[in-house]
């Protein structure tokens, strides 16, 4: 007892109620069971739940992007990827490197780029 409080006990064990006067112990372990049995269902349903929610947010962020496809000749910036990145920049270092221009299109959405000083890089995925 703290603060001179008095001990409570609670209405359901002093009334009875539908939940304490409909509970079995014996049938328990069978809804448990069978609970345990639907948690992979449940975990599937969440998860096209998940899927469907990220795919109407996708569609509602595209909605006002216009896409431009790039050409050669087009300056663009690289990001930095992983390895690129100076750990002692941490959380506010640069996410773009300078910028480079393409000199052509290898395929879908992958460019070979040059820098200013026409050195030449491959780069799939801009």
């Amino acid at each position: 007892m703290t603060y001179g409080a008095k001990a409570v006990i609670p209405l359901e064990t002093r009334f009875p109620t539908l939940r304490t006067s409909s509970f079995i112990p014996s049938n328990n372990n069978g809804l448990l069971g069978k609970s345990l049995d639907l948690v992979e269902e449940q975990r599937e349903n969440a998860m096209v739940q998940l899927a469907y929610y990220q795919q109407k947010l996708k569609r509602g962020y595209n909605t006002h992007v216009k896409l431009r496809p790039l050409a050669s000749g087009d300056l663009v910036l690289r990001k930095v990827l992983g390895t690129a990145k100076n750990p002692a920049w941490g959380k506010l270092g640069p996410t773009w490197e300078e910028s480079y221009r393409i000199t052509s299109v290898v395929g879908i959405g992958a460019y070979r780029l040059a820098d200013l000083d026409e050195t030449l890089y491959n780069v799939l995925g801009m």
